[in-house]
């Protein structure tokens, strides 16, 4: 059994990679950069994960927000995979455990936002370190053609030049034939191969009603289709989540609202109480 197969099998319980994921992590394996078009659910994490525990040193993903990497990193520690994350949300100390992890090769995955990549101290750490691979997660940030351009992301461009040989495999989820080509050119893909994966998703339903008193409509939604399940709703304001949420516990649904005006400590515990 090749080595990917089983890390696939035996760490996340899956019998088979799905649509290109194989070719995706035998080519990154192999040492060459990708492109990687894939919608959201298609499994583009495993994409970067195999290949960075298949191969000598540390995978370094960019992730945009820390909340998306303490997700993964927790996804991955129940799966007994070695993963950590250096933001500007972590005490010190464990800011120095994981630079210590990533000198020793003791890690596998190194979550870390775009600003912190590009800053000299951290190219420096880098340079004292073997990398597996560079992913870049949420590609379509750094590319002025996509919805969701950001500055940190263009910087980026760092990568090529100052780790030429080390595999880049960039991912998104959403990107036009413009923001394709923009992202190839600016992390330098263009030696290696590009993967666009088909969008249908046959588990995904839309469904588009006429409002008509809207909570009664979330409440019948929600008690005729989807009783006991885990959901979120969507808000046009934080004053409205706050409002639904209460609203939704008054009625004996365990509901928690979400957004950027909740204190971090509250919402990183809404947040974790709502993945378990």
């Amino acid at each position: 059994m090749n080595k990917p197969l089983a890390i696939l099998q035996q760490r996340y319980g899956y019998d088979h990679f799905r649509d290109q994921q194989a070719d995706i992590v035998d080519h990154v394996i192999a040492g060459n950069h990708a492109f990687v078009l894939m919608p959201t659910g298609g499994g583009k994490s495993l994409c970067y994960q195999i290949p960075a525990m298949c191969r000598e040193g540390v995978g370094i993903v960019v992730s945009p927000l820390i909340a998306l990497m303490q997700d993964q990193i927790t996804a991955l520690d129940q799966l007994g995979i070695s993963a950590g994350a250096i933001n500007s949300a972590m005490p010190w100390n464990q800011v120095r455990e994981y630079k210590d992890k990533m000198r020793y090769g003791s890690l596998d995955l190194l979550y870390v936002a775009p600003e912190r990549l590009v800053m000299l101290e951290f190219l420096e750490l880098l340079d004292e370190c073997q990398i597996a691979l560079f992913a870049i997660d949420e590609a379509h940030c750094m590319s002025q053609w996509g919805h969701d351009f950001r500055p940190d992301y263009a910087a980026l461009s760092v990568l090529v030049e100052r780790f030429p040989d080390t595999p880049r495999i960039a991912l998104t989820a959403t990107a036009d034939a413009p923001t394709r080509k923009d992202l190839v050119e600016r992390l330098g893909l263009s030696d290696g191969k590009t993967f666009v994966s088909s969008f249908d998703r046959p588990n995904i339903h839309y469904t588009i009603a006429e409002r008509n008193n809207p909570k009664q409509q979330v409440w019948k939604f929600i008690q005729e289709k989807h009783n006991g399940d885990s959901g979120i709703v969507y808000c046009i304001s934080r004053k409205k989540v706050d409002e639904v949420a209460e609203w939704l516990k008054e009625r004996g649904v365990n509901a928690l609202p979400y957004h950027a005006g909740l204190e971090a400590d509250v919402r990183a515990r809404n947040q974790d109480r709502f993945l378990r």
